[in-house]
């Protein structure tokens, strides 16, 4: 235990600091977009933030999950959090979705703080991006510059939400094409896949891998069989029967953000199978290298990931851009 504290502490207190160019430079994003018209948007949500996730260190996994599932929809518009209307019909039920993500309350406290702060000036899409770079350094992570000036989209898509979303049972072949659709590389896609050494996954979304080739990828190890026995406990093998029994993704230290996650798929004991499948996968050859490289060292997965969440945040809605809004609440399109 004392161990432990003492990594935390040297981790927290030195937060790696991350700068480079941007993609595309051409991009209608800029760093001091809100330098005149709400200079105290980033120290207000690292505030809050500071709260939430004090109150449940889960909450920064949700945060980061929400700006994530937004972004590969429509690009980071915040199109995910729009509730369903007579004439909209939202993203929140879609499948990769509706059991996954959490946190919408959160987005509606900082939202009304910053609405009475700045009265429609910062978008939802935009804080949720802050809010997922401030998550990450409350939790051990790194820091990187967040280019802002995003617009709210009027629309959500249900069907792109379906097919854009990676799924927990998703094979090697079928994640990478869905990152590449979005300009992201096989090395975003594993540094991205990184952020699962916090938060937890529900028991119907790693059934299937623990009743399917845990044992094979973890190579029949002693420890690794007391672990497949407790998630078997928690997660029985019925379809129904403790869906939404929630376990770590990180055994090791699942509320701190460092390279675990890593050794964890090293090991062969990587809970999703998605997850499982960049080190195991017959079709894994780059993937397994760079797993091995992030398990080895942790600045350079510190680096790319930072990195790569600045690229993701990068993808943006050409429609929302023209036609897109500052909504007021962010669940619905203002009136």
């Amino acid at each position: 235990m004392k161990l432990l504290l003492v990594i935390f502490l040297v981790h927290a207190i030195f937060i790696p600091c991350f700068s480079f160019d941007v993609p595309g430079k051409d991009l209608p994003l800029t760093l001091d977009y809100y330098k005149s018209t709400c200079p105290t948007a980033f120290d207000v949500i690292k505030k809050e933030m500071e709260c939430i996730v004090k109150e449940d260190p889960r909450n920064a996994a949700i945060v980061i999950r929400l700006h994530f599932h937004d972004c590969f929809v429509q690009g980071c518009d915040a199109s995910v959090l729009l509730d369903e209307t007579e004439t909209l019909q939202g993203e929140k039920k879609a499948s990769p979705n509706i059991n996954s993500l959490k946190g919408y309350e959160i987005v509606d406290r900082i939202k009304n703080i910053i609405e009475s702060e700045c009265p429609g000036v910062v978008s939802c899409a935009d804080f949720l991006t802050i809010s997922a770079r401030d998550a990450t350094i409350l939790v051990g992570g790194p820091y990187w510059d967040v280019p802002v000036g995003r617009k709210d989209s009027k629309t959500a898509s249900y069907e792109l939400a379906t097919t854009n979303l990676p799924t927990p049972e998703e094979g090697l072949v079928s994640i990478i094409s869905k990152f590449y659709y979005q300009g992201l590389s096989v090395e975003d896609m594993v540094a991205l896949v990184g952020a699962h050494t916090i938060g937890k996954a529900q028991c119907r979304n790693f059934r299937s891998r623990i009743y399917g080739d845990f044992r094979v990828t973890s190579a029949l190890n002693p420890v690794s069989e007391t672990y497949l026995t407790s998630l078997r406990e928690l997660c029985p093998e019925s379809s129904g029967e403790g869906d939404s029994n929630v376990t770590a993704m990180d055994n090791v230290t699942p509320n701190l953000f460092d390279n675990s996650i890593y050794h964890t798929l090293l090991r062969g004991e990587g809970l999703l199978n998605s997850d499982q499948e960049i080190y195991s996968s017959m079709f894994g050859i780059q993937t397994r290298r760079i797993v091995s490289k992030y398990a080895e060292d942790p600045v350079a997965f510190f680096e790319q990931f930072s990195k790569s969440m600045v690229k993701m945040g990068n993808i943006l809605n050409s429609k929302s851009l023209v036609e897109g809004e500052v909504r007021r609440n962010c669940r619905f399109v203002n009136t």
